[in-house]
């Protein structure tokens, strides 16, 4: 196929509730679209999971427009590709920018699935069709409050509840949800917010059987983990230390987790997200795919990644509805019974929603060949 014309939206959508990590609150999501489009008139999406500012990792929102427009819509317009591996290839001499080189192979992959007739999940070897749905919920001011959310979502069938931790909030909340659900697969994720002086606090997670405690330590660090994890029961998770298979290689042979979060822009794409998720399999790691507040065309790819068989825990892809009152996406991502039923249309399997689209839309870009 040869790469015509890229199509990017700048967005902004309003959330439906406030979201809290131990880096900040989020009230709306500002992020990239972009559509490639072939010479048979074929286009596929992708999204830029970036934040308008580095609180997760370096990148942002306007870090992507720069550089996909300058450097790697440059690498791929008018050039022919035979499958979508290339594009990582291609884009191998940019240093890092991972979320903005997913933005476009997530595309490419998407247009690839659409012109060979496939789901994007047949295009990546998916063998599911459903997929085991989690639940990730941000911090609340008072634990009642985040205890009632977590039996509404409990009700609604959730497999797994991921709550948001930092120091301050953490041991006597899991205390309260341990008590009040003694049976549900229960999460802590704490997003770098502790140090190894924290080693003591983090022990005391060990005596709620957590399925794991995700990143508790530095965004850049595997050495530390390695240290903690031998000292708690609880499985460690890594997050944001994991960029690449390398980076996931050094973690597993250190000894720095038990269960790797495979987030399709932090790794730069489905291309290595299915090379991570291959050599977890090998290794005995079990993988779980990670969510970036994502509309519905990152949904999309999160949900057929998610049918490759090493995904055995729950992801963070909940229904469009968790997050928006409207997503861009038709029909939207449901979630039945804490299930999502992999679509069988064609490429990601959504429709792209125009008037939602365009309702949303900050700014427009074209580029052609």
């Amino acid at each position: 196929m040869i790469i015509q014309e890229i199509n990017i939206r700048k967005m902004k959508m309003k959330m439906k509730h406030p979201f809290t990590t131990s880096f900040g609150t989020f009230h709306e999501k500002k992020f990239l679209l972009l559509e490639a489009k072939d010479e048979l008139g074929n286009s596929g999406w992708g999204e830029s999971v970036a934040f308008d500012s580095p609180w997760y990792n370096e990148e942002t929102l306007e870090t992507n427009l720069h550089i996909i427009r300058d450097f790697l819509i440059p690498i791929i317009v008018g050039k022919k590709i035979g499958h979508p591996d290339e594009v990582s290839e291609r884009f191998s001499a940019i240093r890092k920018n991972n979320m903005a080189k997913s933005t476009v192979e997530g595309a490419i992959w998407d247009l690839y699935a659409k012109r060979n007739k496939m789901t994007l999940a047949q295009a990546l070897g998916g063998e599911l069709d459903k997929i085991e749905v989690g639940i990730s919920i941000g911090i609340h001011e008072k634990v009642e409050d985040l205890v009632e959310t977590v039996r509404r979502f409990v009700e609604e069938g959730y497999k797994r509840i991921k709550v948001k931790i930092k120091p301050g909030y953490d041991v006597e909340v899991i205390r309260e949800l341990r008590k009040q659900f003694p049976d549900v697969p229960l999460m802590a994720d704490a997003n770098s917010a502790y140090t190894l002086d924290d080693v003591e606090l983090l022990k005391q997670l060990d005596a709620f059987n957590l399925t794991m405690i995700e990143q508790p330590l530095a965004s850049d660090d595997i050495i530390d983990h390695a240290t903690l994890q031998k000292q708690l029961k609880t499985p460690i998770c890594l997050d944001e230390s994991i960029h690449s298979l390398e980076d996931t290689r050094k973690a597993v042979e250190l000894g720095s987790t038990k269960i790797i979060n495979i987030k399709i822009g932090r790794v730069g794409g489905l291309t290595e997200a299915k090379r991570i998720h291959d050599y977890c399999m090998e290794q005995g790691i079990p993988v779980w795919c990670g969510g970036m507040l994502e509309s519905g065309i990152g949904r999309a790819h999160n949900v057929a990644l998610t049918t490759l068989p090493n995904f055995i825990l729950p992801g963070d892809t909940a229904g469009s509805s968790r997050y928006w009152e409207e997503d861009v996406i038709s029909p939207e991502v449901i979630v039945e019974d804490g299930y999502i039923t992999v679509p069988t249309a064609y490429g990601i399997g959504y429709e792209p929603n125009y008037n939602a689209m365009d309702k949303f839309t900050v700014e427009q870009y074209q580029f052609k060949a």
